[in-house]
C-alpha cells in the first residue's frame, strides 16, 4: 500500500499542474473547453464557417500604422481564440462603440488596435478566463486628408485607395501615402520625395510631424515606406533643390507620378503643337518628338516659356546642344504646360519680310498676268 501511494502521488501532482496550466484558457467554468483555432485559420465560426477572415496572420497583414485610431465607420474582425462563438465582425458606430456577442457595447473611439484588443478582452473577462483577443481591420473608414506642395492639384481629398491587383499589395481597406499623392494628380517634376512631411493629430490637441523617404519605396520596393493614412492627416511634398538625371528618370517611372504632362512646341519644327510626354522629359527629347528643326529654324537657341503656379511667366533662352545629357543649363527637364518657341534664322526672317513687302505688287502682277492669259 505504501508502495502504491508513492507511485501514484507524482502522477496525481502532474495532473493537478497540467489542469492548472490549461484552466486559464478555458472559455468559462461552465462550458467545456473549445479547441483553439490557429491564427492562420481561414474561417471564423462566429461569422459562419464559410466566411473568410482576411489577413489571418501577422505576416499577411500590410503594415498598418500602429498609431491608427479607430473611428466611426471602421469595420474590424474580432477573433477570440479558443472561444469562436465570441468572434465577430463589428462596425464602429456613431457614438464610438461597437457591439460584441454577449458582451454588449464597448467604447473603441480613438483607440489604437492594441488598445481596442485590450478593451474588448477586458469586457470578455466577465465570461472568459484570460481571453486572447485579436483585432484585424476589415474596412477602414474613408480617409479625408489635405495635401499641398509639389503635387499637380493641391487640396483636400477623400482618399481612394488603389485597387487590389498583382502590382499592389494594399487593397481598398488601406489607403496609403502614394494613393493620396496619385489622387492629387501626382507629383510635379520639382518634388522632393525624400522628405515628404505628414502632420497627424494624435489627441489632446497635439500634432505629430513625421518625414518619410519615398525614394526607398521606389528603389527597394519596401512597402513599409508607403504608410497608411488617417483622417485629418496633412501631407506636404517639398520642393527639390536639384535632381540628378537618374533621380529624374526614377521619379518619372513611379506609380504616383502623373502618366504624362503637356508641353507646347511653337515655331520652326516639323510638327508644332501640343505634345504629351512623361514627367521630367528633357528639352532635347521634346524637340525630337516634335520632328526636329525644319530648314528655317534657328538651331542655336530655343525660348522656354514657363507658367508659374502664382500666375507669373518666366522666359529663358536655352542654348541647344543635342549631345548634352540632362542639365539645367542646356537640356533642362520640362514641366507641365511649358512652351518651347523655336525662332527663324536671319535669312528666313529677311525672306519673310521681303515677301510681305512685295506681296501687293505680286498680287497686281498675278492679276494682270491672269487677265492676259484669258486672251492668249
Amino acid at each position: 500500500m505504501i508502495l502504491r501511494n508513492s507511485c501514484f502521488r507524482p502522477i496525481g501532482l502532474w495532473l493537478v499542474v497540467s489542469l492548472g496550466a490549461i484552466a486559464p484558457t478555458a472559455p468559462s467554468l461552465a462550458q467545456p473547453l473549445q479547441p483553439a483555432t490557429p491564427p492562420g485559420s481561414a474561417t471564423s465560426p462566429g461569422l459562419g464557417t464559410s466566411s473568410p477572415l482576411p489577413f489571418q496572420t501577422a505576416d499577411d497583414v500590410p503594415k498598418l500604422d500602429s498609431a491608427y485610431r479607430l473611428g466611426m465607420g471602421d469595420v474590424i474582425n474580432i477573433r477570440v481564440f479558443g472561444a469562436e462563438e465570441y468572434s465577430t465582425q463589428a462596425v464602429v458606430l456613431q457614438d464610438g462603440t461597437l457591439t460584441l456577442p454577449r458582451g454588449g457595447q464597448v467604447l473603441v473611439q480613438g483607440l489604437t488596435l492594441p488598445e481596442a484588443e485590450a478593451a474588448i478582452a477586458n469586457r470578455y473577462r466577465e465570461f472568459l478566463r484570460q481571453p486572447i483577443v485579436s483585432v484585424i481591420p476589415a474596412n477602414l473608414r474613408p480617409v479625408r486628408v489635405a495635401i499641398s506642395g509639389e503635387v499637380k492639384r493641391p487640396g483636400s481629398y477623400t482618399v481612394a485607395a488603389a485597387t487590389n491587383n498583382n502590382d499592389n499589395y494594399f487593397d481598398d481597406r488601406f489607403p496609403t501615402l502614394t494613393d493620396a499623392i496619385s489622387q492629387a494628380g501626382g507629383i510635379t517634376s520639382r518634388a522632393n520625395i525624400g522628405e515628404v512631411v505628414i502632420r497627424r493629430p494624435v489627441g489632446g490637441g497635439e500634432i505629430q510631424t513625421t518625414r518619410y523617404d519615398l525614394w526607398e519605396l521606389i528603389q527597394s520596393g519596401d512597402l513599409g515606406n508607403d504608410i497608411v493614412l488617417q483622417g485629418g492627416d496633412e501631407v506636404f511634398v517639398p520642393t527639390a533643390t536639384a535632381l540628378t538625371p537618374g533621380e529624374a528618370t526614377a521619379l518619372a517611372s513611379a506609380n504616383f507620378a502623373p502618366n504624362s504632362i503637356n508641353v507646347y512646341v511653337a515655331g520652326e519644327v516639323e510638327r508644332p503643337g501640343q505634345i504629351q510626354v512623361p514627367l521630367n522629359t528633357p528639352l532635347n527629347e521634346v524637340l525630337l518628338n516634335a520632328g526636329g528643326f525644319n530648314p528655317r529654324a534657328n538651331r542655336g537657341t530655343v525660348a522656354l516659356v514657363r507658367l508659374n503656379p502664382d500666375g507669373t511667366v518666366l522666359e529663358r533662352q536655352i542654348t541647344v546642344d543635342l549631345a548634352q545629357s540632362i542639365n539645367d543649363e542646356q537640356n533642362p527637364t520640362l514641366q507641365d504646360r511649358d512652351i518651347l518657341v523655336i525662332g527663324r534664322t536671319g535669312l528666313a526672317r529677311v525672306g519673310d519680310a521681303t515677301d510681305i513687302l512685295l506681296s501687293p505688287i505680286t498680287r497686281v502682277l498675278n492679276s494682270i498676268l491672269g487677265i492676259q492669259a484669258l486672251f492668249d
